[in-house]
């Protein structure tokens, strides 16, 4: 049985479909459906069970699991980066990381950690996932430092020979919809431009950064899923990996890509900064991929145009808008 938790989730559900994707359905789901719209990334997809992860850690921390596991993928986490209830996510994305990994490790299961380019902050101490610059990494928001906390922790127990932990760089994609205000910018861009013709985006806070011109990596989640797929296959490459496309791109380039994708003629306005965000605001990323090449992963990342034509034309504008 491979575990995916957050499995009805942004990450996980697409995890699900290339699964599917490869004949497998040997899989449990882990999460916390309550009320929210995340049942319905889970209705094409074929998994042997769901269960609650509340129930899922305590069974694990009891050792009495049902069933045998070959692998977690632990991608279950609060990934807001505006929560402010610290010990929430001290127990939520540390704790429950932590013990999830112990289990793991014990049952001889294959773990592949969900981490956060959250973690690197402002990059003042640059985008490396090389292990001695993890203890100088100063994140910005509670959030990037419970993840922190984790790649730590598997630090200072040497358990990164055996572990994989991915830092997620902006990751866009179909199934992100119940993510609400945390969605990527190019699904809010897509019911922008849809509904009034125009786009909105952050005008900068730096006199040295043209409006427009903060950079990010962003990487389409189809990337994401078949590289975890492959670590899947690949237990020998382990580490703190960058998930990203190794090239920092303007979000005007991701706003005229949208709206090449859908067929509009560009609109762009600058709007301020709210204040709350200006000291937590990454005005750059980019992922250094050189472990993950050197790891032997054999294939490219979709470009930013095509990766944002799908998404638009496949889903966003489709019937049909899930994986």
């Amino acid at each position: 049985m491979i575990v995916v938790t957050g499995g009805a989730g942004f990450i996980g559900s697409a995890l699900l479909w290339q699964l599917n994707s490869l004949g497998r359905d040997d899989i449990l789901v882990v999460d916390n459906l309550a009320d929210s719209s995340k049942w319905q990334n889970l209705v094409k997809r074929k998994y042997a069970d769901y269960m609650h992860r509340d129930r899922f850690i305590d069974l694990a921390r009891e050792n009495a699991l049902p069933f045998d596991i070959s692998a977690i993928v632990h991608l279950g986490a609060c990934s807001s980066t505006t929560e402010s209830d610290a010990d929430f996510l001290m127990e939520n994305n540390f704790h429950y990381s932590r013990d999830l990994c112990c289990f793991a490790l014990e049952k001889g299961a294959r773990f592949i950690n969900a981490s956060s380019a959250a973690t690197y902050g402002d990059g003042s101490s640059g985008f490396s996932d090389k292990l001695e610059v993890l203890p100088e990494l100063r994140p910005l928001n509670m959030y990037g430092y419970s993840k922190q906390l984790m790649d730590l922790w598997l630090l200072r127990e040497n358990l990164l020979e055996s572990v994989a932990s991915l830092k997620f760089f902006n990751v866009y994609g179909p199934n992100e919809y119940h993510k609400g205000a945390m969605q990527s910018v190019i699904a809010k861009a897509f019911e922008q431009i849809g509904k009034t013709g125009r786009l909105g985006l952050f005008a900068s806070n730096d006199p040295a950064i043209a409006d427009g011109c903060q950079k990010r990596d962003f990487v389409y989640v189809k990337d994401c899923v078949r590289l975890i797929a492959w670590l899947l296959d690949n237990p020998q490459a382990n580490g703190i990996l960058n998930v990203g496309t190794g090239m920092a791109r303007t979000f005007k380039s991701l706003g005229e890509a949208v709206f090449a994708a859908m067929g509009r003629p560009c609109a762009i306005d600058y709007v301020p900064m709210p204040a709350e965000l200006e000291d937590k605001y990454q005005n750059y990323t980019c992922a250094d991929i050189a472990s993950l090449v050197s790891a032997g992963y054999p294939h490219p990342f979709t470009t930013l145009e095509a990766g944002v034509r799908d998404y638009v034309q496949n889903y966003l504008s489709a019937k049909d808008i899930y994986l």
